[in-house]
């Protein structure tokens, strides 16, 4: 079973266990450094939980999940149209003003992540900003029938200055909201260039 074929088969509990996680703290410090109605792509919504925050805070939000069945459980929690897209499918050109890829593109195993970060790069428009975290340890393993690919601050670095484009504003550490103990690594990112909106 690969990490898509778990959230299609246990959709229901992880929507259970994840809706009401609270990520306010997060969502508010990627949002101080987005422009006023910014469109953001939820990159893996699951539940779809955090659109709804972004959405109540003026953005224009698309969600995308590669499982079928979270993409019907957050249509239904949010009322939105989710797109059913796994990263690899991902073709957006410089669309974005920011991503919001909460505990999503830690299941993208070492090999292809350059390939896919290049792909995120290419949905943000120039000077957006990406938000990822990821679980912080250093091992790329099976976990509960889920791949998982830990970082730390130094690998992080070093994966995100691959991407010549991108650059790291803040990061930082941080407990899991639901009080498991899980230690989190948070990363607020730039694409380079100046954002230029059309009034």
């Amino acid at each position: 079973m690969d990490s898509i074929d778990y959230y299609e088969r246990y959709a229901a509990s992880y929507f259970e266990n994840t809706v009401d996680a609270g990520m306010e703290e997060i969502l508010d410090r990627f949002l101080e450094l987005l422009p006023e109605n910014a469109d953001v792509l939820d990159l893996g919504c699951g539940s779809g939980r955090d659109s709804i925050y972004l959405e109540e805070a003026g953005c224009c939000v698309t969600l995308m999940d590669g499982s079928e069945q979270m993409c019907r459980l957050a249509e239904i929690h949010t009322d939105q149209e989710v797109l059913h897209m796994t990263f690899e499918e991902m073709e957006f050109d410089e669309v974005f003003d920011g991503i919001w890829a909460c505990a999503s593109l830690l299941h993208v195993p070492e090999e292809d992540m350059d390939r896919i970060m290049g792909k995120v790069s290419d949905a943000l428009l120039p000077g957006g900003i990406l938000y990822m975290s990821f679980r912080y340890g250093e091992s790329e393993e099976i976990r509960n029938h889920r791949l998982f690919h830990d970082y730390t601050e130094k690998t992080a670095k070093r994966m995100v200055k691959r991407q010549e484009n991108l650059e790291i504003l803040d990061m930082w550490q941080s407990e899991d909201v639901r009080g498991n103990g899980q230690r989190w690594l948070n990363l607020l990112v730039k694409k380079q260039g100046t954002l230029e909106k059309e009034e």
